[in-house]
């Protein structure tokens, strides 16, 4: 089944044109990894799909079960199941992590027309989530990321998406900063929270995290296209020989 279709894709950012028609569907149940060199327009993508202001779509689609992404703002794509983890998380201080995934967790459930989590609920819904991404208490009784170190931070969205349960996950080069320990247990989570109702792009320079994170499909963006896709076998010939041949 179809989850996301990307049909000549052309944006923008301070009048500078970045994407150059972006075709790209993805299946309920895909991981697809995106690569490329540096400016290829790989972090404009993962912008563009999660509605960022800064961004101008001057032509094409993008479709998240149908429905027409373009036409919403941030909060609406959010809820209609869009997470993106970010390379630098922010924090956010005096924000506790409790309070704002209840927040977030019964917002996107108002829009789905779902009754509100009671305390208990939510409380016995994080207990799970933790348990199953082997994740201590020092997350949820912390302010958002606040004083956290970059690889916690990175964890601590991975916690995130498994409360949200989002239907397209991007993983915006979340290996950039992590230690080899805690590349395995972000990429164990995202491997957990995998299914057949959902699907993630993977952004990333390097073939590392694709020994954790394995995916269906590998696609090299270069100066605003994706100019070829293949197997894990194309991280690979990628790790070894560079983006030389797509500069």
């Amino acid at each position: 089944m179809k989850l996301l279709e990307i049909k000549n894709l052309h944006a923008s950012v301070a009048g500078k044109q970045i994407l150059k028609g972006i075709n790209l569907t993805i299946n309920a149940g895909e991981v697809h990894a995106i690569m490329g060199p540096n400016g290829a327009g790989k972090s404009t993508l993962s912008a563009v799909i999660t509605g960022h202001p800064m961004y101008e779509v001057s032509e094409g689609e993008i479709l998240l079960n149908g429905k027409d992404l373009l036409s919403m703002n941030p909060e609406e794509r959010a809820r209609e199941g869009v997470f993106l983890s970010f390379q630098y998380p922010a924090e956010i201080p005096g924000v506790s992590m409790v309070n704002f995934m209840r927040t977030a967790l019964n917002e996107k459930r108002k829009y789905h027309n779902l009754p509100q989590l009671s305390a208990t609920e939510f409380l016995r819904l994080m207990r799970e989530k933790k348990a199953m991404l082997a994740m201590g208490d020092k997350f949820a009784n912390r302010a958002v990321n606040e004083g956290f170190s970059g690889g916690e931070k990175k964890k601590n969205e991975i916690f995130q998406m498994a409360m949200l349960q989002p239907v397209l996950q991007i993983l915006d080069e979340t290996d950039s900063g992590l230690d080899i320990d805690a590349l395995r247990i972000v990429a164990d989570g995202v491997n957990k929270l995998k299914s057949q109702d959902n699907a993630s792009i993977v952004i990333t320079h390097y073939q590392r995290l694709l020994d954790y994170i394995v995916p269906d499909f590998v696609h090299v963006l270069a100066d605003g296209k994706i100019v070829e896709t293949g197997t894990k076998d194309l991280a690979l010939y990628l790790e070894e020989k560079g983006y030389v041949a797509y500069n």
